[in-house]
């Protein structure tokens, strides 16, 4: 492994202003000195953009007070060839961080042009910007050194063998989204394989937290209980999930980041592809209903719902929906065993966190 200092590098965040890609960004603001951070996110509505917006003026606000690191926003499309160039040509990246994707399992279905937008073409042109970096090694700039991307659970499948590992067959997609990001990892080796560009996909399983994607069911369940509207369990309450806290995610991100794959030659002299992919999950996968139970707890503590507030009388459990699969569940160890980290926030605690925000930011 290349240990890679992120003090003092160029960074490039897409997805700046969603939901991991802005609470990565005031990380690094907290870790790093002498960096220049650069983010890009093209501001779409595929949910409510004034949650973006707040998550960019938090960045502005974050960045005025932090003078060791400079912060530039860009709001901009990856699948713009000619916008994504030039950004690489200005600035001369170290390490890039893709965050920006079409998200969404259902909405893959309806809607499968944004995907291949964004998380195709999108990617496709991150891969080659990051190419071409190589091309411009000069007054020591070495091109980029770490291509860290998001990949996501949802590349299992329909896997039946749990915990999931990033050593089983992940051949059967179930979603458009599930087989985009599995594109992601094939591109990502083949120009690891052909460019000699080390870069990393990380698995994420059911990010949530604080300021997070309202399509998540966590938040929707939310704005359906305040709203008084019955909201829906799927699979009959028989759903599982490997929950994993916003926080978590960005710690093995910041740590990923600097351990970038080492390059190394084969027998026959070419790269042998510096790769590699890890589950980021809390590993210990929840109930619905007992994820439901938390949340509604977690609501009333918070003041969010009143401490009579009928929750049986707003459930409803209903079939699996389509793309959906019954279970996640992340085997992390190489995770914990080339980085030293395993999530450790609890369910409980991520909620009470959420619900607080929650409070704060629509209940005023």
């Amino acid at each position: 492994m290349q240990k890679i200092d992120l003090n003092h590098k160029v960074i490039f965040v897409t997805g700046a202003a969603g939901f991991i890609g802005s609470n990565l960004v005031k990380r690094l603001f907290n870790d790093v000195e002498g960096a220049t951070i650069v983010g890009i996110d093209n501001m779409n509505d595929y949910y409510d953009v004034s949650l973006k917006e707040y998550r960019v003026k938090e960045l502005e606000a974050v960045s005025l007070k932090n003078k060791d690191n400079s912060w530039a926003f860009v709001r901009g499309d990856i699948a713009d060839k000619a916008a994504i160039d030039g950004l690489f040509c200005q600035y001369h990246f170290d390490v890039v961080v893709n965050l920006a994707a079409q998200a969404g399992v259902r909405y893959s279905i309806t809607n499968p042009d944004a995907y291949i937008q964004s998380n195709l073409i999108g990617f496709y042109n991150i891969l080659e910007a990051c190419r071409h970096s190589m091309d411009k090694q000069d007054g020591g700039y070495q091109g980029v050194q770490h291509l860290v991307y998001a990949s996501s659970s949802s590349v299992y499948g329909g896997n039946k063998k749990v915990p999931f590992s990033t050593d089983d067959r992940v051949d059967n997609p179930v979603s458009l989204y599930a087989a985009t990001k599995k594109s992601n990892e094939l591109m990502a080796h083949c120009y690891s394989k052909l460019y000699d560009i080390p870069s990393t996909g990380l698995r994420f399983f059911t990010v949530y937290g604080p300021a997070g994607r309202p399509d998540m069911a966590y938040f929707g369940f939310t704005n359906k209980l305040l709203k008084g509207e019955t909201i829906q369990i799927y699979n009959y309450g028989n759903c599982r999930r490997d929950f994993t806290y916003v926080d978590d995610i960005v710690e093995g991100i910041v740590r990923v980041m600097q351990g970038a794959p080492e390059r190394k030659k084969g027998d026959d002299g070419l790269p042998i592809p510096p790769y590699a992919v890890y589950n980021i999950g809390g590993g210990q996968p929840e109930n619905l209903l007992d994820f439901v139970n938390i949340l509604q707890e977690e609501l009333v503590r918070s003041g969010v719902l009143p401490q009579n507030y009928d929750f049986e009388a707003h459930k409803q459990l209903v079939p699996m929906q389509p793309g959906d699969v019954p279970t996640t569940y992340a085997d992390a160890t190489a995770l914990e065993r080339d980085f030293g980290f395993t999530p450790k926030i609890t369910l409980r605690e991520g909620l009470r966190a959420f619900a607080q925000w929650y409070k704060d930011y629509y209940c005023k």
